[in-house]
């Protein structure tokens, strides 16, 4: 079956469906295949790190269609910083956040903050329309493996394991999202 490119909405919102379950599902992002789920349900969070053999103390990203639906993670930042990310997103840039209390333990992990991205991939917008807020992203691969960047690495690594496959295509970068912290600007990963 052919990798289609434009955005099949039935399938988001069975996709949706699926992560309010506690299910896991795949989906391409700005540069690599990413493994999502609702970063509410510990089960599927969970069950999302071990497909992923990742340590849970890392932490994940969390994605969104837009800056509101991140309104309850930004209620401790500066009328500066919010300027920063209103002019960063949407956007290939994740920031780090200072953990408000908002966020589960197993999403920021043992850190004092949160990593948070506005995505402008299509894919991911429609996603996080669809299911109405923010999910985890992670990259698809396991822990030490570099990420998938291909369908066929997807169903060969995790077909089996997650619960939908959304067959998209990338977003065209070349490496993963930028990551800097709000409050320092301190880049952790160009």
């Amino acid at each position: 079956m052919p990798v289609k490119t434009s955005i099949d909405y039935k399938a988001m919102q069975e996709a949706a469906a699926l992560l309010r379950q506690g299910g896991v599902l795949a989906y391409p992002t700005e540069a690599v295949w990413g493994l999502g789920c609702d970063p509410f349900n510990s089960r599927a969070v969970q069950r999302l790190l071990l497909l992923k053999q990742r340590d849970p103390t890392k932490g994940v990203i969390l994605i969104a269609a837009n800056i509101d639906q991140f309104k309850p993670w930004l209620t401790d930042i500066t009328p500066a910083q919010q300027a920063v990310l209103k002019q960063s997103w949407p956007g290939p840039q994740t920031w780090l956040v200072k953990d408000n209390g908002y966020t589960p333990e197993l999403i920021r992990g043992k850190h004092a903050k949160v990593a948070l991205r506005v995505s402008n991939h299509p894919w991911v917008v429609a996603l996080c329309e669809a299911f109405d807020g923010p999910l985890v992203s992670t990259s698809a691969n396991t822990a030490g493996q570099p990420p998938l960047q291909t369908y066929t690495e997807i169903e060969r690594t995790f077909g089996g394991d997650v619960d939908m496959v959304l067959r998209g295509t990338l977003g065209g970068l070349d490496r993963p999202t930028r990551i800097t912290d709000l409050a320092t600007g301190e880049v952790l990963r160009a």
